[in-house]
């Protein structure tokens, strides 16, 4: 499912269900991080690394450790950037060599409604505005789960690039509708605060795709060595 939203040059693993798989096992390092971890953060904790691992090495690396570093971001071997996610039954990581893209980031949840009160908590009015119309022309898709999946690939792409946080207010996302495939379409994040530079420009926005299939929506942000910049 992230495959199909992200370019050739990214490897992305999925794993499906609750049962874990025989390779997920952990590296001793890991195994310290989630020692005192109950048994579903545990199990999370393996898969979602049996697959990082398991796109290490269709990219040709050895598979390693994946400590998790600063604000909880993963570790990954020099020369790979990539971003993991899990949520109940599904486990992915997406992994691409870093001369290929500058920052990459994946996001899954359940389809269904966000607990009351979050939405308000992490959207913006006019993004709030744009939920109601999607809601109103695609009733079948829980656009405010999707928005917070967007908000967190976007955080995902934001942190490797910068070492910051980035705030849910400090991104305003456009969610668009594939017209051939209502249940895909493109995403946009308007950067309301100084973007990274890169390729020796600074990014006034990030880019991606989401898709809402097999009870989950799921969201990717890519971002590119080099920034296309409009014609005036």
């Amino acid at each position: 499912m992230i495959s199909e939203l992200l370019p050739d040059s990214v490897v992305a693993v999925e794993v499906y269900g609750n049962d874990e798989p025989e390779n997920a096992r952990l590296y001793p390092e890991e195994e310290a991080v989630v020692a005192q971890a109950v048994a579903k953060r545990r199990r999370e904790f393996a898969v979602v690394r049996s697959c990082a691992r398991r796109a290490m090495e269709k990219l040709g690396v050895p598979p390693q450790a994946i400590l998790p570093g600063e604000r909880g971001a993963p570790g990954w071997p020099s020369g790979l950037t990539g971003s993991m996610t899990h949520c109940d039954g599904y486990c992915g990581a997406a992994l691409v060599r870093a001369t290929d893209l500058a920052s990459l980031g994946i996001d899954a949840e359940r389809d269904g409604p966000l607990p009351d009160g979050v939405l308000l908590a992490v959207s913006l009015p006019a993004e709030r505005d744009r939920l109601r119309r999607l809601t109103h022309e695609h009733p079948g898709i829980h656009w405010d789960r999707l928005l917070f999946s967007a908000k967190e690939s976007v955080y995902k792409a934001w942190f490797p690039l910068t070492r910051k946080w980035l705030d849910f207010s400090e991104a305003d996302i456009e969610l668009s509708v594939d017209p051939d495939d209502p249940l895909t379409g493109a995403l946009r994040a308007e950067l309301l605060v100084p973007g990274p530079l890169v390729g020796g420009r600074r990014l006034t926005h990030f880019e991606g795709r989401w898709t809402a299939r097999r009870g989950l929506v799921a969201t990717a942000v890519t971002v590119p060595h080099t920034v296309t910049v409009p014609h005036a």
